[in-house]
């Protein structure tokens, strides 16, 4: 068992990320336990972390960081935790912040204790970066994104593709059904959250970019999400579920329909 039933552990998804990994690892395990997917590396990605003191989990060929934090979200609920805080594996999330976001889950448990009626129960706490210290091109693209899946939902989003969030057990639950194998997966749980009613808590992070490239492939990943978003449109537009699907329509190969 890699935590307590009922705690929270750090879940970090890596693929070939062995010159980075082990400041992580340690950052992270300075404040929870730690659990990284090896999604397939052909580098030292695992023997690093195991050295730096996580636990890992391989998984090959590499499948997509969808599919590595689906791996985890499985061991992780096998084990009885009540959430999981991830971040990603190459430095751009800093984890001193990992209190942040812990303060704000605890006092959304503590706020559901006291009354269960007061408010929407809370699944996810996003770390919320500030786009002005972002390259030109992707603080446009990260702008467009929050503002369109804002639209969509119905909902305020402040950051729809950052990583480093906090995971709670019904939403890991939830999102194990999902057709979404890389990066839009973690646009999904925004979506599931508007779906079921569920709250979403914002804490602001630091931006770090350090020069990185990013791994999504831009053309695709704009395509999808634009599906996706349209569909949720529809179906708010409709008053049914975003994943109500009309009977003359076939999904979507390799994806929920929305």
């Amino acid at each position: 068992m890699l935590t307590p039933a009922g705690g929270i552990l750090a879940l970090i998804p890596a693929h070939n990320e062995a010159p980075r990994i082990a400041a992580v690892v340690e950052g992270a395990g300075r404040h929870l336990p730690v659990l990284v997917i090896d999604d397939g590396s052909s580098d030292d990605t695992a023997a690093i972390a195991e050295a730096a003191g996580a636990r890992v989990l391989r998984q090959t060929p590499n499948q997509g960081k969808g599919e590595a934090l689906k791996t985890g979200f499985r061991r992780v609920l096998a084990d009885g935790a009540a959430a999981v805080l991830t971040l990603d594996a190459d430095g751009q999330h800093d984890p001193d912040e990992i209190p942040g976001f812990l303060a704000v889950w605890e006092q959304t448990m503590e706020t559901r204790a006291g009354n269960a009626q007061s408010r929407a129960p809370v699944e996810l706490v996003i770390g919320a970066r500030d786009f002005r210290a972002m390259p030109p091109s992707r603080r446009l693209a990260n702008t467009l994104g929050k503002r369109v899946l804002g639209w969509a939902t119905g909902r305020e989003i402040r950051d729809n593709q950052s990583g480093y969030r906090l995971i709670g057990r019904r939403l890991m639950e939830a999102m194990l059904a999902s057709g979404e194998s890389g990066f839009g997966f973690e646009v999904e749980m925004i979506v599931e959250c508007a779906r079921r009613g569920w709250a979403v808590e914002w804490v602001p992070v630091r931006t770090i970019y350090a020069g990185k490239t990013s791994h999504i492939n831009p053309v695709p990943h704009v395509a999808r999400f634009l599906t996706l978003a349209w569909r949720i449109r529809r179906a708010r537009g409709r008053g049914v579920a975003p994943d109500e699907r009309r009977r003359d329509t076939p999904p979507v190969r390799g994806r929920r329909d929305f």
